[in-house]
């Protein structure tokens, strides 16, 4: 949070599991530790999200394993309600072929309880778009896709979810950035999280390294009305520095 106050990176997404449980886990943040985020992120003009790992499966099935995802998801909504995150961004979960039904419906009913119990603390969750997995994978991601995006977000009303829109992801698939904005619209999208790839496999480059076109993209969220902030998820701290200043002349280009 200091790097960021210094660097005028006024948006952070914070993953708290990235380096193993302990101790960013979101059950064991003390009152102490808490304050003394809340009080960091006020000094230096930060806004606050959170991002659940997309390993954890939250179309999970099994016995006791179901149970537990429930738990971590109202784990994250009660840490994000003490230290004022704005937005929690989470995921639709994974299936393997043959159970994809039964996936999917677990994963819109656990998202379902998830934004009642955060519509009740304050809390925002963003369904991020995940990537599309090779043709012959065992297991994939839901909610990746144009239409398994719409379905989640026709059948959860809750005004406590929100959408992440995540570009890179949106360009593995035929209808592209611009298809995913026609079917989906913006007046959901809470976070647009930006890398490049070259559309072929997941990958998250720096911007000019892979084929996206950021000005048109720029040119349509910005159009269309979107104010809100963006994400960068590329490589380290200074490559995103680097890119930021990239993107900033990608969107003057728009």
């Amino acid at each position: 949070m200091a790097w960021a106050s210094a660097h005028g990176v006024h948006y952070l997404d914070l993953c708290l599991e990235a380096a193993g449980p302990a101790p960013n886990a979101p059950h064991l943040w003390s009152d102490e530790r808490v304050a003394a985020v809340r009080d960091a992120a006020e000094r230096g003009g930060i806004h606050l999200g959170l991002h659940t790992l997309s390993g954890v499966n939250v179309a999970e099935t099994a016995p006791f394993v179901a149970e537990a995802v429930d738990r971590y998801l109202e784990a994250y909504i009660a840490l994000a309600s003490r230290i004022h995150a704005e937005w929690i961004v989470v995921h639709g979960g994974f299936h393997f072929s043959s159970d994809y039904a039964a996936r999917r419906e677990a994963g819109i009913a656990r998202l379902a309880r998830a934004a009642e119990r955060a519509e009740r603390a304050g809390v925002r969750l963003l369904l991020e778009n995940l990537n599309r997995e090779p043709e012959h994978a065992e297991v994939r991601y839901l909610a990746f896709s144009v239409e398994e995006c719409r379905e989640y977000f026709s059948r959860i009303a809750s005004s406590a979810l929100g959408w992440a829109f995540t570009v890179n992801h949106a360009h593995l698939v035929p209808e592209g950035v611009g298809g995913f904005l026609d079917a989906i619209g913006l007046a959901r999208c809470g976070e647009v999280r930006l890398a490049d790839n070259r559309g072929d496999h997941e990958q998250h480059l720096k911007p000019g390294e892979g084929t996206i076109d950021f000005p048109e993209m720029f040119r349509r969220l910005e159009g269309g009305g979107y104010r809100g902030h963006y994400m960068l998820a590329f490589g380290s701290r200074e490559d995103m520095l680097e890119g930021r200043e990239v993107l900033v002349r990608a969107a003057g280009a728009a």
